[in-house]
């Protein structure tokens, strides 16, 4: 069953539907449900579905060759044999002259690697001959540097050819609840945390069991796929695997400033942030500011992606006990500190709940943006951090967000509402997100806004 990507293929539907020439890029990290979200596009359609591979142009021209023969088998009586790329696409052409067809070239950097020039025969067909048909192009690439600079590039042949491009991130924590129908929404979010709501880690979750069961069987077993993963994925998407490694452990043991994360990994500062901006790209690491404060030089870097957080958290130093089969162990050892893991995953959590609710005009007022905030305290001469803040040019919602066992007290609002008089707004708000609740003197009190964990999914 096809999970979320609603906006997605509402847009590529449109699209569709506009019955002239559209060609749509379409690129994100590998894992990620690209090519899910193509084939639950083109499953009521007529389509070529091609998927380039990392040989020969002649191997990859037959495979195109046999691509278009199963999307025609009732109108020609053979399969067609092509003597290049231009001649196979000009039948393309030719089939969506009178009606609508879809063509997609998946993993379209492995072809343009195998046949010289390929991106200048796409771009002369469209130009000649598909802008007149009603095809529907699809170009599909999970290498995010080729795909950013060779299709959408400005010096690409490609250029100003698209009519519309899809960067395609994880899941949101809303679109991943799908996923699990047997879990509650404490282990939908922690589940959500652990796999950072990449679709393809989330189908190896199974709700049969439990949550314990499945952090060791695809975590915690040398053999199961997650135990290897970041490490795969480095190799697959990046030239210097150990670089990256090197710089992905630095952050995850708490170097978050780029001196000190060029320090830990022995790199130049300038190199360093190269390596930076390409882990940036694949949504592995932020480079995050404190909201609304662009220019400030409290510039950090922490990772983005929920997985590779607990991954390099509790997997390379119990790498050992995990080899030799002591997964029950090393559970039983990191169970108490997954709570700590999951108090930034709330965070990302309760901000993806105030968009969905900014969008729904349920809030007081319609918000621009929405962030973290941390720095200095004049009054008290203190660093001060505030979860989120959402807003607008004369209102604000500051928020706090606790990942805890034990309800929330009124302390916590206190000190929320000291820490916002730091900030100068007309309106302020205030809201306390909980996973296990408020006290009873915390409900008591006017002007807050409390949200369980439990409350914040909607009603089916």
């Amino acid at each position: 069953m096809f999970i979320g990507r609603t906006r997605e293929l509402c847009k590529l539907n449109e699209m569709y539907l506009s019955g002239k020439f559209e060609c749509a890029v379409i690129y994100g990290r590998r894992r990620v449900g690209k090519t899910s979200l193509m084939r639950e596009f083109i499953k009521d359609k007529k389509a070529v579905f091609f998927l380039s591979l990392e040989t020969s142009e002649q191997v990859n021209l037959e495979n195109f060759a046999k691509s278009i023969w199963d999307a025609v088998k009732g109108e020609i009586k053979t399969p067609p044999r092509f003597a290049d790329f231009s001649d196979a696409l000009e039948m393309v052409g030719d089939l969506a002259r009178d009606e609508r067809v879809v063509l997609v070239i998946d993993e379209y950097p492995y072809l343009a690697n195998a046949v010289k020039g390929m991106s200048s025969i796409l771009q002369a067909q469209i130009d000649m001959r598909f802008k007149n048909t009603k095809l529907f192009l699809i170009l599909c690439g999970s290498s995010m540097s080729f795909m950013e600079n060779q299709v959408l590039g400005y010096q690409s042949p490609l250029y100003g050819r698209r009519t519309a491009q899809f960067k395609i991130k994880p899941l949101d924590f809303y679109e991943s609840v799908g996923f699990h129908k047997g879990y509650n929404i404490f282990q939908k979010s922690v589940i959500y945390g652990i796999t950072g709501g990449i679709p393809h880690y989330l189908a190896q979750i199974n709700d049969a069991k439990t949550l314990r069961q499945n952090i060791i069987d695809n975590f915690l077993d040398p053999n199961a796929y997650l135990f290897e993963e970041p490490g795969n994925l480095l190799k697959q998407e990046l030239r210097e695997p150990q670089t990256y490694n090197n710089i992905i452990t630095a952050i995850a043991a708490g170097s978050s400033r780029l001196n000190e994360i060029a320090t830990k990994t022995s790199l130049e500062t300038a190199v360093c942030s190269k390596y930076l901006r390409s882990l940036i790209s694949l949504g592995i690491v932020k480079k995050e500011r404190p909201i609304f404060d662009e220019k400030s030089k409290k510039t950090i870097y922490r990772l983005a992606d929920s997985m590779f957080r607990f991954w390099y958290r509790f997997i390379p130093r119990n790498a050992s006990q995990i080899q030799s089969g002591a997964g029950e162990w090393v559970y039983d050892a990191i169970e108490p500190q997954i709570s700590a893991f999951m108090g930034e995953v709330f965070e990302e959590i309760c901000k993806q709940y105030l968009w969905r609710e900014n969008l729904t005009k349920r809030l007081p007022f319609y918000f621009r943006d929405a962030g973290r905030w941390w720095g200095t305290n004049p009054i008290k001469k203190c660093e001060q951090e505030i979860d989120i803040i959402a807003f607008s040019d004369e209102a604000a919602i500051f928020c706090e967000c606790k990942w805890t066992n034990e309800p929330i007290g009124d302390g916590i609002i206190n000190d929320l509402i000291e820490k916002s008089e730091t900030h100068d707004y007309k309106e302020k708000y205030f809201f306390l997100f909980s996973k296990s609740g408020f006290t009873n003197e915390c409900r008591k009190r006017a002007g807050v806004t409390l949200i369980e964990l439990k409350d914040m999914l909607p009603t089916p």
